[in-house]
């Protein structure tokens, strides 16, 4: 299986290489477009500012790319709000696989701290990406900024309010959390991501 990695100017993409290096994967890390079309599987990783990512991806044509692949699709964090319609984070359009706003964290209370910044537990999990995830599972947040509980939220977590923890649309999954730095159920959601049947 060519599991391809997008290329772009987003930090954290060397520890899902590295996730995946550990399952027996060799991933190619990529922002060539015909090698992303040609990928059994694409992760669209990243940390970092969202109008910054943008800029990048149009200014190579990527987003265009990205919007138009046709295999399984990983957006994992800013990779997953990149995937949104618009975010608050430097009011940008983005790529608009989903019909959903990207939001700031407003902390109601003093304890409320942002970015959040910890393990979280899902609930309200669904679809073949969050199967065998066993009783309560936690994984590891670093965010800002939310989509919202929507149509597409395949997992909700907690933070000051509900929110999407990961999505799914069409052939595009995501999730806000680092399944690279979940431990053994970040490793599970990756193995249901790259056996998907599409």
């Amino acid at each position: 299986m060519e599991v391809a990695i997008v290329k772009y100017n987003a930090g954290n993409i060397y520890s899902v290489v590295n996730a995946l290096k550990r399952m027996g994967i060799e991933p190619l890390l990529t922002d060539d477009p015909e090698l992303l079309k040609k990928a059994d599987r694409v992760l669209f990783p990243g940390q970092g500012e969202a109008k910054g990512a943008m800029e990048y991806l149009k200014a190579r044509g990527l987003d265009a790319v990205i919007r138009d692949l046709k295999q399984p699709v990983f957006g994992i964090c800013v990779g997953q709000q990149l995937l949104c319609k618009h975010s608050e984070e430097g009011d940008v359009d983005c790529i608009g696989i989903f019909d959903a706003p990207v939001v700031r964290f407003r902390p109601e209370r003093h304890e409320d701290k942002v970015p959040c910044m910890g393990w979280n537990k899902l609930y309200d999990t669904k679809s073949p990406l969050m199967e065998g995830l066993g009783d309560d599972p936690y994984v590891y947040f670093v965010h800002s900024y939310y989509v919202p509980v929507c149509e597409e939220t395949i997992a909700t977590a907690d933070y000051i309010l509900p929110y999407s923890a990961s999505m799914h649309k069409d052939n595009f999954y995501t999730c806000q959390f680092h399944p690279e730095k979940s431990g053994t159920v970040g490793e599970r959601i990756l193995k249901n991501f790259l056996d998907l049947k599409i």
